[in-house]
């Protein structure tokens, strides 16, 4: 009975100090009801209570780190098995690849612009540089065929978007001095303004209007041998 009595007293100590119950259970082995029952009349003065709201705080963040942790391992887990799956591709699949890209993000000749070229673009670093390489495996076209312009805000770092291009197609800077200006909004709800924002990079072949033609040929094509058609 003594033996209840401090174990009592140690708990309602504990509670005023701004122990949890998991905490206080860990020192006095009881069970929780009981404890519930000796303690339900301790009020908390208000650095306790902070204490067990920074303690809830702390463990809610160290919970949260946890998914986050578990979550970046599964990604790649994924990530590593998926790129497995994809395997060499061949220059049939690049082809196909690269029309297929181009039939989402090319300029398209339409009827009041038959003689429209090709043009591609995008802020993708991955996707140019595929782009650039199915021209010039698949389509034969070389890189003294590309004209390269940058489209960005005029709010933007020019000269870094310029070097950054440049660096990223390890091309002579001379090739990205063809910029255009996009109107800065001050209302404007838009992400892209940190330092990883580069601008839009189009990509132009020169004398390409039979190519462009060539394409939407090689689009009609995978629609109907896809069965879509």
């Amino acid at each position: 009975m003594l033996t209840k009595l401090k174990e009592k007293e140690t708990a309602i100590e504990l509670r005023r100090q701004g122990y949890s119950y998991s905490e206080i259970l860990k020192k006095i082995p009881v069970a929780k009801s009981t404890l519930s029952l000796w303690l339900r009349s301790v009020g908390l003065a208000e650095r306790q209570r902070q204490r067990l709201t920074e303690k809830k705080r702390k463990g809610q963040l160290k919970g949260a780190q946890a998914k986050r942790k578990q979550r970046i391992l599964l990604t790649e887990k994924i990530k590593n098995e998926a790129i497995k799956e994809i395997g060499k591709i061949s220059k049939r699949e690049l082809w196909l690849i690269g029309t297929a890209l181009y039939w989402a993000e090319g300029t398209k000749q339409k009827e009041n612009n038959p003689s429209q070229k090709v043009r591609f673009s995008n802020s993708d670093t991955g996707m140019i540089k595929l782009f650039i390489k199915w021209l010039a495996e698949t389509c034969s076209v070389s890189l003294e065929d590309l004209n390269f312009e940058i489209y960005i805000h005029e709010t933007a770092n020019i000269e870094e978007a310029q070097k950054y291009w440049s660096n990223i197609l390890n091309l002579p800077l001379s090739k990205f001095q063809k910029t255009r200006l996009k109107k800065h909004k001050i209302k404007t709800n838009r992400k892209n303004i940190n330092k990883d924002y580069h601008g839009l990079l189009t990509i132009s072949v020169k004398r390409s209007t039979n190519l462009n033609r060539k394409i939407t040929g090689w689009v009609k094509g995978i629609c109907k041998n896809c069965g879509v058609v």
